[in-house]
């Protein structure tokens, strides 16, 4: 039964006009996150709380407050009910980043590393001995059992190279597939990206992984590495990452890959990893790593291997030219087609419809 309440009328006004203010935002009105960029969150400043004592007195009213029922419970899932079909019409984004699991499948890169998926994907756990996982909340720390193995040993060598632990960012979504933001590539859990920020000595907060930028090794965001924040314990974590015989390639900001060839100097042996690290645009936070398919992993697409030498001369001084950066006469915008389920490999239907 409803309770009645004694209260002045203006007061009264006063006080739900601040309670509607006040009420946080339903979830169907944040806006959508831009595809290019990370989600953020919606923060709501809730607006200044009446002062009973400065509101003008007025005449008494009744005010009927409703004392909301208790829910009711949810009921059980009747046996044998199958839940129906995600609808395929939908783009594949939407649908294997709604996957909260892997498919319970034996472990199989399908595909290419921009357009495949993961079945039987394992997950990185999200603290080790040498590393950290970030930005949990994205749900991104899933591999191929190798991609995580060859995540550990780095993170195990990597304390004898000067570098106290890995900060591990995005790997794949449980099931890979196109992500819901950002990569357009990570979608057969073989690529990772590993900040070039150390780990700190002591265990990040939840909020910490969410918050915590990483930091970016240009000096000025220009064509040079800050010397004040690159030391070469980079180099040698990135030159251990390189020499992995499972590695297909590593990208960095063409800044970055012209630190590397300095550090190397007259090494000999250096084309040897130098020539899997390959300059491209941004990674100036944190370097990308990419593992071969593995073994002779039927389904599994691999890339072109990467040019013989140590790429320091020519196909780099090209990165600090204007041409990599400017537009071609007449070139239109590129509007990118959404991928579906039907453009990915057969297989992958299967990986997204699989319990």
């Amino acid at each position: 039964m409803a309770s009645m309440i004694r209260f002045r009328r203006s007061t009264a006004v006063a006080w739900i006009v601040w309670l509607a203010a006040a009420a946080p935002l339903g979830a169907q009105d944040n806006p959508a996150p831009d595809e290019a960029l990370p989600l953020k969150s919606i923060e709501t400043v809730p607006a200044a709380r009446p002062d009973p004592d400065s509101v003008a007195p007025g005449p008494v009213v009744e005010l009927a407050v409703l004392v909301p029922p208790t829910p009711a419970e949810k009921p059980p899932v009747p046996e044998g009910y199958v839940a129906p079909p995600p609808d395929l019409s939908q783009p594949a984004r939407f649908l294997f980043g709604a996957k909260p699991e892997p498919a319970p499948l034996p472990a199989r890169s399908l595909g290419a590393y921009s357009r495949g998926c993961l079945a039987g994907g394992v997950a990185l756990p999200v603290d080790g001995p040498s590393w950290q996982v970030m930005r949990l909340s994205r749900n991104r720390n899933w591999g191929h059992p190798a991609l995580v193995d060859y995540l550990e040993r780095l993170a195990a060598d990597a304390p004898g190279l000067g570098w106290p632990g890995l900060l591990v960012g995005d790997l794949a979504q449980p099931r890979g597939g196109p992500m819901l933001t950002g990569h357009a590539s990570h979608q057969i859990g073989l690529d990772g990206d590993i900040w070039l920020t150390p780990m700190p000595e002591r265990t990040l907060s939840a909020d910490e992984r969410e918050t915590m930028s990483a930091v970016s090794m240009l000096k000025d965001a220009g064509m040079t590495v800050d010397p004040e924040i690159w030391t070469d314990a980079h180099a040698r974590l990135i030159r251990r990452a390189a020499s992995d015989p499972e590695l297909e390639r590593i990208f960095v900001h063409p800044a970055i890959k012209r630190a590397l060839c300095t550090f190397a100097g007259d090494d000999p042996d250096a084309a040897d990893w130098l020539r899997h690290v390959r300059p491209w645009y941004g990674h100036h936070y944190h370097f990308h790593v990419r593992l071969k398919c593995p073994g002779d992993q039927r389904g599994c697409r691999n890339q072109s291997p990467p040019p013989a030498g140590s790429g320091c001369g020519a196909e780099l001084a090209w990165w600090f030219t204007e041409e990599p950066y400017t537009p071609k006469p007449g070139a239109k915008p590129v509007k990118r087609r959404e991928t579906m389920v039907s453009d990915l490999p057969a297989a992958c239907r299967r990986v997204l419809l699989a319990d």
